[in-house]
């Protein structure tokens, strides 16, 4: 890339991500401002969920450090809390796209769960190339580049190598859920496949670190009436793909982003990989028999 080596960028994005979980972890504490004014959350109830002040400050912050250091000529910004104000909904022009969700997981952030995290992505044409993923309460962030490995840093400097689970026996699989984005046929179809050890997580950052932490080894999304986004899935795609570990459709189809659509569509798949392909099988052979019910 001209002027713009990926380890540059890649540096970029991991102190963006240190200091989103900054930000985020003052909010979530409710701890003043330095003129001692009060740092409310402000919470608005959007159509596709609650969004705050935490959100738009962390969206501030790393959107405005990006187009100091690396302008919009090469590269464009899809983030979740500007996309609606986009002229069209169409691609960025640009080969290189970086896709952010300030705020993975308002909700648990609002009920105080922990289970939040940062989002960051660099795209080229379509498919990430560089990521982040913070987890702040975790004190972890998450980082990949393609080809280059997963990695997870600690705020002491240390870096350890990411491998997701060997585990290669269905009925042994632990399966990382939500706690509040399930539906009927979603639950229906949790409860047909022949892994049924759970482990419930927020946000979907949080979700794909439990999986390169080996706490679990696989995780569905199933879109019902609205579906999750590119910054939703764009980072913690990456990181656990280079952590030896798979993220497709049902169909076995990767994942496309900055399309003109920013929903995700239809049903995803994210695993250790060992059982990958036989479980998207039995997915759809099982969602064929729920609706031909319904």
């Amino acid at each position: 890339m001209d002027g713009h080596p990926l380890e540059d960028l890649l540096a970029i994005a991991r102190a963006l991500g240190w200091g989103a979980a900054k930000i985020l972890r003052a909010y979530y504490r409710g701890e003043p401002f330095q003129d001692g004014t009060a740092r409310n959350l402000d919470i608005q109830n959007e159509k596709d969920g609650p969004v705050t002040a935490a959100d738009l400050a962390v969206n501030s912050f790393v959107l405005g450090r990006l187009h100091d250091l690396l302008g919009d000529e090469q590269f464009g910004y899809l983030s979740e809390e500007t996309y609606k104000s986009q002229a069209s909904a169409a691609p960025f022009p640009q080969d290189w796209v970086w896709i952010l969700d300030p705020l993975d997981g308002t909700r648990d952030f609002i009920d105080k769960t922990g289970e939040y995290a940062f989002h960051l992505a660099l795209a080229y044409r379509g498919r990430p190339v560089l990521s982040v993923v913070t987890c702040p309460e975790l004190e972890r962030q998450y980082f990949a580049t393609l080809g280059g490995g997963a990695f997870v840093e600690t705020p002491d400097g240390k870096v350890e190598r990411l491998q997701v689970s060997a585990c290669d026996r269905p009925a042994d699989l632990v399966v990382v859920v939500s706690r509040t984005h399930r539906d009927g046929r979603l639950n229906a179809l949790l409860q047909k496949l022949p892994c049924q050890n759970q482990l419930s997580v927020g946000s979907v950052g949080g979700k794909i670190a439990a999986l390169v932490d080996r706490r679990a080894d696989l995780y569905i999304s199933l879109s019902g009436k609205s579906a999750p986004k590119d910054w939703d899935m764009a980072a913690p795609e990456l990181i656990l793909t280079e952590a030896g570990g798979k993220f497709t459709h049902f169909s076995g189809e990767p994942l496309r982003y900055n399309t003109g659509d920013v929903n995700q569509w239809g049903g995803l798949m994210a695993s250790n990989g060992c059982c990958h392909e036989a479980l998207c099988a039995e997915a759809i052979r099982i969602l064929a028999e729920i609706d031909g019910l319904s």
